[in-house]
């Protein structure tokens, strides 16, 4: 990333362009364009609802996959395989002299196995294609993107492997959140770094919901943290999993 030139850049064409339009400009290169989405509580229930989940009562069918779903508080049955949706995202939040700002990647596929009885048995994984990596403002999202941050031409994947969860229950009920602590082993770039995603999980309307964040920093994956003439920026990032599950057949 070309930091200094493209930041100047965008401040020299504020003075020379003036006016609202130029500050909007700015405005969208250096500030937040993406919100953080949550996946659990009514955000959640809005989208298993479009996702075609209907019935109250001692039970509810899933009008898509025609599986059997819990009553509200109910005990559900969990175990098995679930796979991660596509309306799943994970956000990498970094925070500047002026605000923090959130890069969405919404191209996350993977799985995660769920045993209550047994903590040692769950197994999940997850890639994401940093391709799609949005910040709102393509320009800045091409910079992050290229040979001195992400280098995405080189590492369009990134991954988690988790190797060990905590803080399971040993049952699930439906509507109920419960923590989720998963260890495992994140790379970015080609680098791999052991990290702790601490959090929670919702098992509603059939589907597994996890909100879950971490902590890194940018020299632990080979990168710097951008400092230029305009604004500074913080040497943490703070990965944030907003995931919906399904569960396989």
């Amino acid at each position: 990333m070309k930091k200094k030139n493209v930041v100047i850049g965008a401040v020299v064409a504020v003075v020379l362009l003036g006016g609202a339009g130029a500050y909007a400009m700015y405005d969208s290169f250096t500030g937040n364009n993406k919100e953080i989405k949550s996946v659990i509580g009514t955000e959640a229930a809005a989208t298993n609802s479009a996702a075609g989940t209907t019935g109250t009562g001692s039970g509810s069918t899933n009008s898509a996959s025609g599986t059997e779903t819990a009553a509200a508080g109910a005990v559900a049955d969990v175990n098995g395989a679930w796979t991660i949706d596509s309306t799943s995202n994970v956000y990498f939040s970094v925070t500047t002299s002026r605000e923090t700002v959130n890069f969405e990647v919404n191209g996350v596929t993977g799985t995660w196995n769920v045993d209550t009885a047994d903590a040692a048995a769950n197994a999940a994984d997850a890639s994401l294609d940093m391709n799609v990596l949005d910040s709102g403002n393509s320009q800045r999202d091409g910079h992050v993107k290229g040979e001195d941050f992400l280098n995405v031409t080189n590492f369009p994947s990134s991954t988690f492997k988790a190797t060990s969860f905590e803080a399971l229950p040993t049952e699930v009920k439906d509507g109920e959140t419960f923590p989720l602590i998963m260890t495992g082993d994140l790379t970015i770039k080609g680098i791999t770094k052991e990290v702790t995603f601490t959090g929670q999980a919702a098992y509603s309307g059939g589907k597994l919901n996890v909100e879950s964040e971490t902590v890194v920093t940018f020299e632990e994956f080979g990168m710097q943290n951008p400092h230029n003439v305009v604004m500074d920026t913080e040497n943490n990032v703070t990965v944030q999993l907003r995931l919906n599950l399904s569960q396989n057949a």
